[in-house]
């Protein structure tokens, strides 16, 4: 069965951190290119962050680029999101996302709420 478990999520203040983390489990996670995708309410869902299966390409929005860093042990099939200098902005449900040339998963989602 697979299964894509996110936690870490919650209520901080603007400028605060948080680390998101994703437990894989029931494929081989070290094929799939992993991302981090948010949606806010009334907003169409986006992608945040995404790296390769070789973990040495990444990608960011513009909106979380040098406060945001996605990174993957393929080891433990964990991906993270390490998010800094957090905005009201970020507030949104965050999801992570599997994606293979065969196969789409996702996650069920964590809330991450920035706010004083």
């Amino acid at each position: 069965q697979v299964q894509l478990v996110e936690s870490g999520g919650g209520l901080v203040q603007p400028g605060g951190s948080l680390r998101l983390s994703c437990a894989a489990s029931g494929f081989t996670f070290s094929n799939y290119d992993m991302s981090w995708y948010r949606q806010a309410p009334g907003k169409e869902r986006e992608l945040v962050a995404r790296i390769a299966v070789d973990h040495e390409n990444t990608n960011y929005a513009d909106s979380v680029k040098g406060r945001f860093t996605i990174s993957r042990d393929n080891v433990k099939s964990m991906v993270y999101l390490q998010m800094n200098s957090l905005k009201p902005g970020d507030t949104a449900v965050y999801y992570c996302k599997a994606l293979a040339l065969y196969a789409t998963y996702w996650g069920q989602g964590t809330q991450v709420t920035v706010s004083s």
